[in-house]
């Protein structure tokens, strides 16, 4: 039986934290519903978007081209206000080379760091797009406030999450538990809006 949607990710582990996100608001769906674009040999797609939506919508509708069935895609990264909204969708490769996760974030804690704590503010930005092959299209944002910690501190999470301050916490969202951070996280609040179109399926 062919899977219901196509999620355009070759991570298997976002693909399951989507999923996790999903579950409780797709009533009828199973894990086997929500396939990662890597299980059916799908490449990934350029993108030469220049926003998170554009990205999300240009990794969807290749996966949705490819397999014909509907695709979800995310795009995400942190926008830190004193910079413009920057690294934004350069956050995975800010320091040039692509998912150097403790180069990037040593080098925006070097660019801010004669930045006081009241101009840190930042937010964790995630874009979640469907796409349903000769169907309607569909794009929501999750945000996810707060600021640029001083220094590293915490173990889990990953990308720039040892250096962010969720808005009201103390601790890094490296320091929260993953439960905690789903809870509030902006790829949570994506995909939460993004739900009742994928029920509609």
């Amino acid at each position: 039986m062919a899977p219901r949607a196509v999620f355009a990710s070759h991570n298997p582990h976002k693909r399951d934290e989507v999923w996790a996100i999903l579950s409780p608001l797709l009533v009828g769906w199973t894990s086997a519903d929500l396939v990662g674009a890597g299980e059916l040999g799908v490449e990934a797609p350029v993108e030469d978007g220049v926003t998170f939506a554009q990205n999300a919508l240009i990794k969807a509708r290749a996966v949705a081209t490819a397999t014909g069935l509907p695709a979800i895609a995310d795009d995400s990264g942190i926008a830190v206000d004193v910079m413009g909204g920057a690294p934004g969708i350069f956050s995975a490769l800010w320091s040039g080379r692509h998912g150097a996760d403790e180069d990037n974030l040593r080098l925006l804690l070097a660019q801010l760091v004669d930045i006081p704590d009241q101009h840190r503010t930042a937010s964790f930005v995630c874009a979640a797009a469907l796409v349903v092959p000769g169907g309607p299209e569909a794009v929501r944002e999750g945000h996810m406030p707060g600021r640029i910690a001083h220094a590293p501190a915490g173990g889990g999470g990953f990308g720039y999450d040892p250096i962010f301050v969720p808005e009201g916490y103390d601790v890094t969202a490296a320091e929260l538990t993953a439960a905690q951070k789903n809870a509030i996280s902006h790829r949570f609040r994506a995909f939460t809006a993004l739900a009742p179109e994928l029920a509609d399926l």
